[in-house]
């Protein structure tokens, strides 16, 4: 729609769709050809104060095909961008628009240079246009504060990559049409050439009566009227999924010298995710109240299964060359914490007095001719150790070192059973 003059005064103009973003053709060309893409950039990286620690992501994810078609639109810029999740996350980012008193400025200054409205007139974007915007107390691209991106992500960064990736692909949008700038300031290309032909014949309207997108203003509810509500109904807890989410593929490498290792990261990731599903499946995935000697101990006895849940972890060897520690120690932390948690796990140092009325028991559990020392009981080449959780934990005698060798003993006294021993040669 081309309109002579405007429609009653009134003339709502429609979005812009380009085509999809991605993949972007150019490699790791930089974005903003033309000047005003290359000024769309400048004033993002300088001059809108936005987190930079986000912004180097945000290129990368531009360049890596994960944004969707863009929407351009008065006021704002929409966008899916797809992250970690299987679906995407919706990115809108707001642009200040101009007042209806703010365009009649711009276009009246426009009007002026004869040479500026031709251009216009022509589809062409000039440089000056900048300049004459600014002679009237306004900017064309973005300042600070003007900018307002949003994700649906939980990053709380300002912006996040996500953002940070739309934003930088409008440059690229700005290089095929020059006039989404001024379309991000309240009104497109066909709006902004019918106020100038309107401006060159005497006693055209002014724009004052245009509907210019303002910026929104969120009221808020105030909080008396909130706790007065009566809470709604809670929401069925989801099923927890079949088996851990596998960590995500970075969008970069970490910059050389980092100290970011990524097998060592992806293996973290694959271990907090099985954690998460143990917790949501109601079970025990020992929280973080682990000192880092126990939490490598679990970590190896996770190994020990050699199931598919151990896809993404690191081998048992890389675990003990990274731990500082030989394959054979760690393994008997891994069989100590697989079979008696952080309770058998200190009963491979751990050396105390329990007195001689629970020693007793041991030696009754172990058979005649066993031999007490502090919390040991030993008979050749098999031995038990009284945790300080009541319970015994059997151990086999291997090479000059003993090693865990089974689940613990839990006596019952009441009725003078004390249990069996379980025969650990069951070759």
């Amino acid at each position: 729609m081309s309109p002579s003059d405007w429609d009653d005064g009134w003339y709502q103009p429609k979005p812009r769709r380009p085509g999809p973003s991605a993949p972007r053709a150019g490699g790791r060309r930089p974005f903003g050809a033309s000047w005003w893409g290359r000024a769309w950039v400048e004033a993002l990286e300088q001059r809108a104060q936005l987190d930079p620690n986000r912004l180097p992501r945000g290129r990368s994810y531009a360049r890596s095909g994960a944004v969707g078609p863009l929407t351009l639109a008065p006021g704002e810029i929409l966008a899916n961008v797809q992250g970690s999740r299987r679906s995407p996350y919706k990115v809108r980012v707001r642009v200040r628009p101009y007042s209806a008193e703010e365009w009649d400025r711009v276009l009246d200054a426009l009007v002026a240079e004869i040479g500026h409205t031709a251009a216009l007139l022509d589809g062409e974007l000039p440089p000056e246009v900048c300049d004459d915007v600014r002679a009237v107390g306004l900017d064309l691209l973005p300042g600070a504060g003007e900018l307002q991106p949003r994700c649906s992500c939980p990053d709380w960064a300002d912006p996040c990559k996500h953002a940070a990736a739309v934003c930088y692909l409008v440059a690229d949008s700005l290089d095929a049409d020059a006039f989404g700038v001024l379309l991000l300031r309240g009104l497109g290309r066909e709006e902004v050439l019918a106020g100038l032909r309107s401006r060159r014949h005497a006693g055209a309207p002014a724009l004052h009566s245009v509907p210019v997108l303002e910026p929104e203003h969120d009221e808020g509810v105030p909080a008396k009227e909130i706790w007065s509500r009566a809470p709604a109904p809670l929401p069925l807890v989801p099923l927890a999924p079949r088996r851990p989410g596998r960590p995500t593929v970075l969008a970069a490498d970490p910059p050389p010298g980092a100290g970011v290792d990524i097998a060592a990261l992806r293996a973290l990731a694959s271990d907090a995710a099985a954690r998460a599903l143990t917790l949501a499946q109601g079970g025990d995935a020992h929280g973080l109240e682990l000192t880092e000697h126990e939490d490598l101990a679990r970590r190896a006895s996770l190994l020990l299964a050699g199931d598919e849940a151990n896809a993404g972890r690191l081998a048992f060897g890389e675990l003990a060359r990274r731990a500082g520690l030989p394959g054979r120690e760690l393994l008997r932390r891994a069989l100590a914490f697989r079979d008696g948690g952080v309770e058998g796990l200190a009963t491979l140092g751990e050396s105390w007095e329990p007195g001689p009325e629970l020693t007793t028991v041991g030696r009754t559990l172990l058979g005649p001719g066993a031999v007490i020392r502090h919390n040991r009981v030993t008979l050749g080449e098999r031995q038990l150790r009284l945790g300080r959780d009541g319970r015994w934990y059997p151990f086999r005698k291997d090479r000059a070192s003993w090693s865990p060798d089974g689940t613990p003993i839990t006596p019952m006294p009441d009725d003078g059973d004390l249990g069996d021993l379980p025969d650990a040669d069951t070759s």
